[in-house]
């Protein structure tokens, strides 16, 4: 291991909530990212699975706070999601709103095909 990579080893990522729900023609993935800007969001295709990875910057920078409780997670974030359909990556929509996420998969969806049974006599 190189420096770099000793310093990240130990450094924490949170794991992105998502809501993940299909209709005929698509899957759609949303995540509520309140705080993160568009371009610090990075949404990949590798073989059947979705990758979102991102930062939220903690707008706080006061390090002699003390906590009663902490639940919002700041700094980097991802979230692997599996697709179970076959997809087309290239027509693949993700457009943030009002802090929501919102992904659209386009499913591609094939004509079941029948299988002609020849009888031998």
């Amino acid at each position: 291991m190189n420096k770099e990579e000793d310093k990240n080893w130990l450094k924490s990522e949170g794991e992105l909530a998502v809501d993940v729900y299909s209709t005929d023609k698509e899957i759609i993935i949303q995540s509520a990212v309140a705080g993160v800007k568009s371009e610090a969001i990075d949404i990949s295709v590798e073989n059947d699975m979705i990758i979102i990875k991102g930062n939220r910057p903690n707008p706080e920078t006061d390090k002699d706070k003390k906590y009663f409780l902490q639940e919002c997670y700041w700094g980097d974030f991802s979230r692997k999601i599996i697709i179970p359909d076959e997809i087309d990556p290239s027509r693949i929509d993700a457009v943030v709103k009002e802090g929501i996420l919102t992904v659209r998969i386009p499913r591609i969806v094939r004509d079941k095909s029948k299988v002609k049974i020849k009888e031998v006599k």
